[in-house]
């Protein structure tokens, strides 16, 4: 099943909105066959497995990430093609929860296949977090991430443009762009850096995340290069109290500006549009909001071997403030070394 998960993340920012798949075929000790969901509209892992097992299927051990699908999409039911594979026992990792996909596992018990699902269902449900997600929320999946010096500063005392981590660490955050469906950053952001926020890495999204900026007065200034490039890549504006020729002046530019009651209206709106998995990018400002109304799902901390000091910008000098004895321990979902950097991944649910 491990290896079926690895597979399946070869499938990063290629599925959307399909989770990502991964799946093994096991006879007689031996893996005979796997694949793993490469592109949205293409086969589905069982059916690549299945492929590659051929004959080998029959009689075989199928480990799968996601429960078969039991419904006609873009492609037949996989659960039908494992029956017809003649496979004796399929192992399965998380329920499907689309309630037009899910019963796969039904349909393969009733055929006589030996089936069970659990083994390993919180990597299967971690690596697919936002589809999961989408269907009991109408906001996105969200993850703050956060590049800091060893005293958790995002910037030093004078401001100054640059890098905190290492290489490493930034094509890292060009894969987590190439898997989200949109990346954010707040005004401030935008003002100090000039970022355009695209994903920029080995990765290539088959559909370039969607661009956002948290802008309360619509503030954006025209000749920024997000702005500049709206008309190829689309960014969206977050405003609550905009200006009314600076919002014009956007929209004349290709720029969507919308119009929200706050942050979590906003977040409901991009929701509304498609965006299932939203990583955020800002700074303390919008991640001290994000935080104080408990909007973040996963946090991800780039730490380098810097300190930066006094006055230097504090990452979580807006965050809300808690006491040693009741601040909430975060659960770790993930440690990495990127060269001289270390990545964590927290929860926060």
């Amino acid at each position: 099943m491990r290896r079926a998960l690895r597979l399946a993340h070869r499938g990063w920012g290629q599925t959307a909105p399909n989770p990502m798949v991964g799946a093994v075929v096991v006879r007689d000790g031996g893996v005979v066959g796997e694949g793993y969901h490469a592109r949205f509209g293409a086969d589905h892992a069982e059916v690549v497995a299945l492929r590659a097992a051929g004959e080998r299927a029959r009689g075989a051990t199928l480990y799968v990430t996601l429960e078969p699908c039991a419904h006609t999409g873009k492609t037949p039911p996989c659960a039908d093609a494992v029956v017809a594979a003649g496979v004796a026992r399929v192992v399965i990792a998380a329920e499907d929860p689309s309630p037009e996909a899910r019963g796969g596992a039904a349909r393969l018990r009733a055929a006589g296949v030996a089936t069970t699902v659990g083994l390993e269902r919180e990597a299967a449900r971690e690596l697919n977090a936002p589809f999961f997600h989408a269907l009991a929320s109408d906001r996105p999946w969200i993850t703050l991430k956060l590049a800091v010096s060893l005293d958790a500063a995002v910037a030093d005392a004078g401001r100054t443009r640059g890098f905190i981590t290492g290489q490493r660490s930034r094509r890292m955050v060009h894969a987590l762009r190439a898997g989200s469906d949109a990346v954010a950053v707040g005004i401030g952001t935008v003002l100090a850096d000039d970022p355009i926020l695209t994903a920029r890495s080995t990765v290539r999204p088959r559909v370039a995340p969607l661009r956002v900026i948290f802008d309360r007065t619509a503030r954006l200034p025209l000749g920024t290069r997000l702005v500049q490039s709206a008309r190829e890549l689309p960014l969206v504006v977050l405003t609550e109290n905009p200006d009314p020729g600076r919002a014009s002046g956007l929209a004349a530019a290709g720029v969507d500006v919308v119009v929200t009651a706050g942050l979590a209206d906003g977040l409901r709106q991009l929701r509304q549009r498609g965006v299932r998995s939203l990583l955020v990018e800002g700074g303390p400002r919008i991640a001290g909001a994000l935080l104080a109304a408990s909007l973040v799902d996963r946090l991800v901390i780039f730490q380098a071997p810097v300190v930066l000091g006094a006055e230097a910008a504090d990452a979580f000098a807006f965050a809300p403030p808690a006491t040693v004895s009741d601040a909430r321990r975060l659960r770790v979902v993930e440690r990495r070394v990127l060269g001289d950097d270390a990545m964590t991944t927290y929860a926060l649910e």
